[in-house]
């Protein structure tokens, strides 16, 4: 019995050993197999860095501000009799906005425009009896002080009727409309915004060290989000006398065309202004880049194999960016398939599809 168990035990070791045995001479081959066998190589783009000559540019935050901006108010209290505006709607200047109600003014103007006639009456009278030396010198004194205080009193009525036909200060772009026919508007009430759009401003500000390289007439490039792709061009008109106590910087104006009324003042943009010296610079496609925490990178082909390089970078102007250090002129820079990437990976060249580089890129027409 004991002979038997001992048998059984001796043949279930040696049945074990052999499938262990099996086992690991299959992955013994598998590994050797696996450390003869070649990655298939990546297929990547590749651009070679290039030296352009840019010039010197200040970027900064701007915000559109019109021309001339109001919000018109009322100078005189009174009913609404009638509404001219639309909202939104351009307009000339002097063209009517808001009437308001004159009757009451217009009645008591009939009464002073009688007593400027009846002071006139006195007056000439007065100047008949002067010459004929029946009255005294006083009394045609008395008599042109009352024509021209009864002459006054119209003439301030006629500008408080005037100023109840309220109208457009100067042209531009109403907003919407805060009145209605039948409103009571007290003194300094709102009615509409005006916005003069052509041109439009564009402020901003700039370090109290760029003070010296900025000046009057510089162009400012405005990049606005809500226009994809489109730059728009315009002159700096002015900078400020002084640097914020706050924040050290001082404030630019630039002036843009704006003829379509396609800026709009609120609107934010990055403003770049474009300074007259020129460097030299060495620049890639920005989709070479990766971007990392560490630092950014790209990846160079050396012999047909991949190498992360770290570079630092600098200003990025369209589709290029510059490179300050880490690469040279002849270096092969993947600009597509990077991403796959690792370092030592073989990679073939396939450039039959390159991404787009350039410096001022515009949108495709549909």
């Amino acid at each position: 019995m004991k002979k038997n168990l001992i048998l059984t035990l001796v043949v279930a070791l040696a049945i074990l050993g052999a499938i262990f045995g099996y086992k690991y001479l299959s992955i013994q081959k598998a590994m050797a197999a696996r450390a003869h066998m070649q990655m298939p190589p990546v297929s990547v783009a590749v651009a070679t860095p290039k030296q352009e000559v840019w010039a010197t540019t200040l970027k900064a935050v701007a915000v559109l501000q019109s021309s001339s901006g109001v919000t018109v108010k009322t100078e005189q209290a009174g009913l609404v009799l009638r509404v001219a505006l639309a909202s939104g709607a351009t307009v000339a200047a002097g063209d009517l906005l808001v009437e308001l109600d004159t009757s009451r003014e217009q009645a008591q103007l009939k009464g002073l425009e009688a007593g400027v006639r009846l002071a006139q009456v006195s007056l000439n009278r007065a100047r008949d009896l002067r010459e004929k030396s029946t009255n005294s010198q006083a009394d045609l004194d008395a008599a042109d002080a009352a024509f021209t205080q009864a002459q006054a009193s119209a003439d301030e009525l006629r500008v408080i009727i005037a100023k109840k036909h309220i109208v457009a200060p100067f042209a531009g772009k109403l907003g919407i409309q805060q009145v209605y026919p039948g409103q009571y508007l007290a003194v300094a009430d709102p009615i509409v915004q005006l916005d003069a759009l052509d041109p439009i401003y564009a402020d901003f500000g700039l370090p109290q060290q760029d003070v010296p390289r900025v000046q009057a007439g510089l162009v400012v490039q405005v990049a606005i989000d809500a226009y994809p792709g489109k730059v728009f061009s315009g002159k700096i008109e002015a900078v400020n006398a002084r640097v914020s106590d706050d924040t050290r910087n001082v404030r630019i104006r630039a002036v843009l065309p704006n003829a379509d009324g396609a800026l709009r003042p609120g609107m934010f943009g990055r403003a770049e202004v474009i300074l007259p010296e020129e460097k030299p610079v060495l620049v890639i496609p920005s989709t070479a880049i990766v971007y990392n925490p560490y630092g950014n990178a790209v990846y160079v082909v050396e012999n047909g194999v991949a190498t992360q390089r770290f570079v630092q970078t600098g200003a990025q102007r369209g589709d290029l960016i510059v490179i300050v250090s880490g690469l040279a002129p002849g270096d092969q820079v993947v600009t597509s398939g990077q991403f796959k990437l690792r370092t030592g990976m073989p990679v073939k060249i396939n450039n039959s599809i390159v991404p787009d580089a350039n410096a001022n890129p515009h949108p495709q027409e549909s």
